[in-house]
């Protein structure tokens, strides 16, 4: 199984802490942020990963170098619209990896490796978004609207009446869906406003098909890393003494 991590953001809403470091290699637990990801992906059972990078692209491939092992292909490729892209861009970047099953991953999400398990085993369908449930859900979380497990629709304007949960930032396409998915990210490009499209553009074009579901990991470990709080949060979380079974600081630059 293959993963892509979507990691060419600056990570703007982390100024100053990002304005020469990328959100993806400030430390967490002592380790960079894409590094933990790459550790808990290795953990799951995945031996390839690309990661996209863009801002301080040189220093997210000196990083991710450092992880090369005889079990595990690793890489990086450089995403040129990062400045003025949304994450879409990024994704169809990497359309050439699509071609077998894959998952999809958010830089900003840190997450036990129990996630991708649980991920890996939902039942067969061409996309299948890892979700979470809580009490209440805020602006900036990436809500869906399901009916049964089947997804309607995924985006941030849902409102609260609405609402079935969130998107962690984890999805996996078997079978058909990397080829369709990479069809309409190619699309979606070839328009004017592409630049302007979150990835969940496409993923919500596949769900008015009727062709994405949803899996559950309530109960597990997870978070997303956007504003300083939330890099605290996540400092708590995954501090040193939950490191993960790893040679010890390799690809570490943060």
């Amino acid at each position: 199984m293959r993963a892509i991590i979507l990691s060419a953001g600056q990570g703007s809403r982390l100024l100053p802490l990002t304005e020469n470091c990328p959100k993806c290699l400030l430390p967490v637990g002592g380790e960079p942020l894409i590094a933990r990801q790459i550790q808990s992906l290795y953990r799951f059972g995945i031996d390839e990963i690309i990661v996209i990078a863009g801002f301080c692209a040189r220093d997210v491939e000196q990083c991710v170098g450092g992880f090369r092992r005889p079990d595990l292909k690793i890489s990086c490729v450089f995403n040129p619209f990062f400045g003025v892209a949304d994450n879409l861009a990024s994704c169809w970047m990497a359309r050439h990896h699509m071609a077998d099953d894959f998952i999809l991953l958010n830089g900003d999400t840190l997450f036990e490796p129990a996630i991708g398990e649980r991920l890996l085993s939902a039942p067969a369908a061409p996309v299948t978004l890892a979700i979470d449930r809580k009490a209440e859900y805020d602006s900036d979380d990436m809500k869906v609207r399901l009916r049964g497990s089947r997804l309607v629709e995924v985006g941030k304007t849902l409102s609260n009446g609405e609402v079935d949960g969130e998107s962690i930032g984890m999805t996996r396409f078997l079978g058909d869906g990397p080829r369709l998915f990479a069809e309409i990210l190619d699309q979606i490009m070839r328009k004017t406003t592409g630049l302007n499209w979150w990835y969940l553009k496409a993923i919500g074009v596949l769900a008015d098909r009727g062709l994405v579901e949803t899996h559950s990991i309530e109960g597990l470990l997870w978070t997303e890393v956007d504003f300083p709080h939330d890099l605290e949060r996540a400092r708590k979380m995954f501090d040193r003494t939950a490191e993960l079974n790893w040679p010890p600081n390799q690809g570490a630059t943060a």
